[in-house]
């Protein structure tokens, strides 16, 4: 499944919440227990820029990124922006989500499925940055349908790893995009 559209526009909206990131909320509390706003976001520039584009040209990440602190930098937002969009034009070639890629140690996966967890980080943690900050997470309809299929396919394998909290009930009428939050451990009625 080629999701290249839809990292376009949860690219556009992780630019826009990371712009509205102050310097005084990187310490404050996240949806995610164990992260404060600094080490959140530290994650997700790691993961959903950086290693998106190295996963596309199947390279590994430099040690150099995994231990920088890209939130101390006083224009990490410009940077993350930036690195997204290299990031994304690197998935834009049909033939990169074809074949596996080789995670380490051996261990391949198909590459669209590698782009969906990524594309699940960008959005999901998009959103904690947002609720951890107070701003609002836009998602379209078309990005909420395929992340909640995302949530869905992998939600056991994330938990297995701690990487989402049990899930969360929401009422009948709940969008794609809410039953996705929940299904990831998120409460979507969680005020900004």
């Amino acid at each position: 499944m080629n999701i290249h559209h839809l990292f376009v526009e949860a690219a556009a909206e992780a630019d826009r919440i990371a712009h509205g990131v102050t310097p005084e909320q990187l310490s404050g509390p996240t949806p995610c227990a164990e992260y404060d706003t600094r080490t959140l976001i530290n994650h997700w520039v790691l993961y959903t820029s950086h290693g998106l584009e190295h996963r596309a040209l199947r390279t590994a990440l430099p040690e150099e990124l995994t231990k920088r602190d890209f939130a101390a930098e006083a224009d990490w937002a410009d940077a993350y922006g930036a690195q997204l969009r290299r990031a994304v034009a690197a998935w834009a070639e049909p033939e990169v989500w074809a074949g596996e890629i080789d995670l380490g140690g051996g261990n391949p996966m198909p590459a669209a499925e590698i782009a969906a967890m990524v594309f699940a980080e960008l959005v999901l943690h998009g959103w904690d940055v947002a609720r951890a900050t107070g701003q609002e997470y836009r998602a379209s309809a078309a990005a909420g349908a395929a992340i909640e299929g995302i949530v869905v396919r992998y939600a056991e394998m994330y938990r297995e790893y701690a990487g989402f909290a049990a899930p969360v009930a929401v009422a009948e009428e709940a969008t794609a995009w809410e039953r996705a939050l929940a299904g990831s451990g998120r409460d979507p009625r969680r005020p900004a």
